[in-house]
Formats: structure tokens, sequence, C-alpha cells
């Protein structure tokens, strides 16, 4: 059976989980514009792994109407029960560089106690790109959990503000070489005499993959 508007509103509406699964899915099938307009369906839906799925589209879908979009995922954000809903919204705020939410996101952060959703705010602000992030990045580095501070250090790249220099420094040499790896993506991001400095005394690091990342930053200079 071919997927069409029809049959999936269809699926969108039955009491069968697997169908309004399926449907969500099928969505991705259909024109931007009409799956634009059926997602919206699914963003209430009582069962969260459908809600999940369907704020999880609109990073591609929610060019189609920004400022319904900033309503919708802000909405999510803010008051859907589930942790992992929430962090699709904020995932997909940053996708879509809905800065108006910025505020939104910094609230979230300060008041959560899921680390699923801290670490998709965190992730998410790079891609923002809105210059306020800086403070909360800032803050997010001396985090406990070191997922959160790894976000940090590749959002404070991807922010450009080369004022993140000297707060990455330390982490250069961080037991964690996977943070380690971060930095050197970063600092290839900042491009400050600084960076360079702390980019070649990485490129002699004992884990590969990191001096490689660092070699390869450095090219960026």
């Amino acid at each position: 059976m071919s997927v069409n508007p029809e049959s999936v509103k269809q699926l969108l509406v039955s009491e069968d989980l697997g169908d309004r699964l399926r449907a969500v899915n099928q969505i991705r099938q259909l024109e931007p514009t009409i799956g634009f307009e059926l997602i919206q369906n699914a963003i209430n839906d009582s069962n969260s792994r459908v809600r999940y799925s369907a704020v999880s589209q609109f990073d591609t879908l929610g060019g189609q109407d920004l400022d319904l979009s900033l309503s919708i995922l802000r909405d999510r954000l803010l008051n859907d029960p589930e942790p992992d809903v929430q962090a699709a919204a904020a995932d997909c705020l940053g996708a879509l560089k809905l800065k108006a939410a910025f505020e939104d996101l910094q609230q979230l952060y300060q008041t959560s106690n899921e680390w699923i959703v801290k670490f998709s705010i965190i992730a998410t602000l790079g891609e923002l790109g809105d210059p306020r992030s800086f403070e909360l990045l800032q803050q997010a580095l001396s985090s406990d959990n070191e997922l959160v501070q790894t976000a940090a250090i590749s959002s404070l790249g991807d922010l450009g503000d080369t004022q993140a220099v000297p707060l990455l420094a330390p982490y250069a040499t961080n037991p964690d070489w996977q943070i380690r790896y971060r930095v050197a993506q970063a600092l290839g991001r900042l491009r400050s005499t600084d960076a360079k400095t702390i980019l070649e005394t990485l490129v002699n690091d004992e884990v590969e993959a990191v001096a490689t990342e660092a070699q390869k930053s450095l090219e960026n200079f």
C-alpha cells in the first residue's frame, strides 16, 4: 500500500500505538508542506514515543513555518513530561536557529534535573549561535557530568568567541582523551594565537586520534 496523506491521517488517529508510530515515520515520505501539517497532529499524542518521533522531525520540517515551529517546540521544551521529548525539542530549536528560544533554554537548563535535557540544551547552543550562550556554556564546563562538559567544549568552539580559549586551556590536559579530542576540535574553530599554541602541544598527544585532530585543526590557521 502506497503512502499518501490520507492513509497517514488514518494511522495517526488509530488506537494502536504501532500504527501511530508508523504514521509519524511515513510522514518523512511526504512533501514537506504536507508533512509539516500532519506532524502537528502527533505533537500532543498520549504516548511519549510518538511525541518524540514527531518533535524530532522539526529539524527538517520546521522551516515551513518558523514562527509556528518556535511556538510548538517551546511548548514541548517547557511542558512535556518526558525528558527525551524536551531534549528533542532543544535539538530542533538549535537546528532551526530559533534564537528567540534562548531564554527558555537557559531557564530549563537551570531548573531541570534531567541530564539528557541539560546535555541537549548545551549541545544545541553551538548550533543556535547566540552570543548570549557564552556565560551558560562557561557554567556547563564545570558540570559534574562529563557528557555535558564535552558538549560545552564543542559548543564554545561553534560559538566562535575567542574568549573561550583560556577557559578551554585546562581541558587540553584532561585525563579523558575524548575531552582532549573535543578541545582540539574546538580550538580549530577559534583560531587565536593562544589556541594555536595549545594545538601545537596537542599534536604530540599520546592518543593518535587527539594528535591527528590537533594537526587537522592547525591546518585551519
